[in-house]
């Protein structure tokens, strides 16, 4: 079945139906409903050192195959590059790869590479360097957990020849493309990968824009344009090297901080802006700011259904009808979340959403813990069982949840004690919270997951996810065990039919909607503020992280 790039647009048309899932909104605080990049004025300016600073949590490696979170995907994308990327009508399109076909049977892709692109050491793109990083993110050595879920029906890769690379699936998989679209499986050379884990976290060797010249850790990253860069995805706006001469990625937790490094001019851009900050900002006028939500997931509450007291489902349901969400959406996001009922991501064209299954009801709550057997209640006027007090753990990564939203769980831990339900909120930094869960130590847990497309689903809630990836992750973390939606899952991941898919991924979601296992939020924000100096830089249409490719100061 051909696939070259017309085709390839065809083949996701048909396939895999996104049509506004990859489309990113963005405005701009003086004009809002602008597209995909700051406003770019005049001619670009050569040269200039673009100042980010980034308030997720400083990455422990600089390659996202080992691992595989946000915080590696957002500075990844500045020196590392995909196969293919997504643009804004979400359609697939070439980049590293410049054609590709796929058997009928869908259990083989051939991969045509662009010619005369070199690594930022000078070596060429090869065929072999895609079949190491294939082999890289799916070696347990290198533990890691988004790659190499996305990766888990491939059973190898074929250098057919230097510029041909053959994908071999054990089973059909309709979201292959949108996974490689992904930075987690950006490619990388087969020589940087060899030189082994730790020296390759410091600086892997990717064939993007700029380089990692010098990682100061817990203060800066320090990348430099690569003079040789070749290899821009087709929808970049220039061709040849990037306009900025390099890039200083600062790590500033304190998001006033990073705000008032902004206002002084000290900074160009920040992310994680938050919602009070994002209202001044524009009531201000002074800088620009891209609204890109993320693909896939949205950003939800997830209850353990795999041990007590969640793995009664007339528990799950009274507290998912005991928590009062609203308002602290209201009162504490100023409009800039918007709340959801949906598994997915509002930019996937295929979310299914039952505003019903989520109404705040405390009178129903409580007759659901009555019929639950949680009829007692102690002195604090929390429910009692057995002598056991109805207690939930509810750990927090305070890199991953802004102050807001840090603000909203205390209202979800007020509204449930109404109900009677003691929830305790641990804040904790990422690697404690990953502890958490690795240890199965939580009942409630807010985990953002990123991944394009409804394919998602599968990753989150197929009972094969609660098996730890290498690196100790199970993306299935509301332990749902359901063979049904397990089937469910799988054929609409095999299927190459676009109908069955929708209607496949609609019962899906309705049965992990009605397990009261999710609690949908918002969407997983994305805010980037700008400094109106900044031009041409845009949120890339994969998992909508910052790309400075064609981005310029103004003088």
């Amino acid at each position: 079945m051909p696939a070259s790039p017309t085709t390839a647009s065809t083949l996701r048309r048909s396939l895999l139906p996104l049509a506004a899932s990859a489309v990113l909104l963005l405005t701009a605080c003086t004009a809002p409903g602008g597209d995909a990049q700051s406003t770019a004025g005049g001619e670009p300016v050569e040269g200039g050192t673009l100042v980010y600073a980034s308030g997720d949590a400083e990455p422990d490696c600089l390659d996202p195959h080992v691992g595989g979170n946000y915080p590696q995907a957002l500075i990844a994308g500045q020196y590392l590059e995909s196969l293919v990327s997504i643009d804004e009508s979400g359609e697939i399109i070439p980049w590293l790869a410049s054609e590709w076909t796929s058997s009928d049977d869908g259990l083989s892709w051939e991969f045509t590479l662009q010619d005369d692109v070199l690594f930022s050491d000078g070596s060429p793109l090869t065929a072999a360097d895609v079949k190491a990083t294939v082999e890289h993110i799916q070696d347990p050595a290198t533990g890691s957990s988004t790659g190499y879920l996305a990766l888990g029906k491939v059973t190898g890769v074929e250098a057919v020849s230097d510029t041909v690379a053959r994908f071999t699936l054990s089973a059909p998989d309709s979201a292959l493309l949108e996974s490689l679209s992904m930075p987690w499986l950006a490619i990388e050379s087969a020589a940087g990968i060899a030189r082994g884990i730790d020296e390759n976290c410091l600086a892997p060797i990717g064939t993007g824009p700029f380089v990692v010249d010098e990682w100061v850790k817990q203060d800066r990253v320090s990348l430099v344009r690569n003079d040789d860069y070749t290899s821009p995805p087709a929808d970049a706006a220039h061709s040849g090297p990037a306009h900025l001469e390099a890039i200083d990625w600062r790590f500033l937790p304190d998001s006033a901080s990073r705000y008032a490094a902004l206002q002084a001019g000290q900074v160009d851009v920040i992310d994680n802006a938050q919602p009070d900050t994002l209202a001044a900002a524009s009531d201000a006028g002074t800088f620009t700011e891209i609204d890109a939500p993320r693909p896939g997931a949205s950003n939800r509450l997830e209850l353990n259904s795999g041990k007590a007291p969640f793995n009664d489902p007339l528990v799950r349901e009274a507290f998912i009808r005991a928590v009062d969400v609203n308002d602290g959406i209201d009162a504490l996001f100023f409009g800039t979340a918007e709340r959801s009922y949906s598994a997915l991501s509002s930019v996937e064209a295929l979310g299914y959403s039952d505003e019903a299954l989520f109404t705040h009801d405390l009178e129903a709550a409580e007759a659901l813990l009555d019929q639950a057997g949680w009829t007692e209640k102690d002195s604090d006027g929390y429910r009692v069982k057995n002598g056991e007090r109805l207690s939930l753990a509810f750990p927090v990564s305070t890199n991953q949840s802004i102050p807001a939203e840090q603000s909203l769980f205390e209202q979800v831990q007020a509204t449930a004690a109404e109900a009677g339900f003691e929830v305790t909120i641990s804040p904790l930094d990422l690697s404690s919270w990953y502890g958490a869960l690795f240890s199965n130590d939580y009942d409630v847990v807010s985990a953002p997951y990123t991944k394009v497309g409804p394919d998602v689903l599968r990753i989150l809630y197929h009972s094969a996810s609660i098996t730890p990836a290498p690196s100790g992750y199970f993306a299935n973390l509301a332990q749902l065990n359901d063979p049904e939606l397990d089937a469910l899952l799988s054929q609409a991941s095999a299927s190459l039919d676009a109908d069955e898919r929708a209607a496949l991924y609609a019962e899906a979601q309705e049965r992990i909607l009605g397990s009261f296992t999710v609690l949908p939020l918002y969407d997983q924000q994305n805010h980037f503020l700008l400094g109106k100096q900044v031009q041409g830089a845009r949120a890339i249409n994969t998992v909508s992280t910052p790309n400075f490719y064609d981005a310029w100061l103004s003088e």
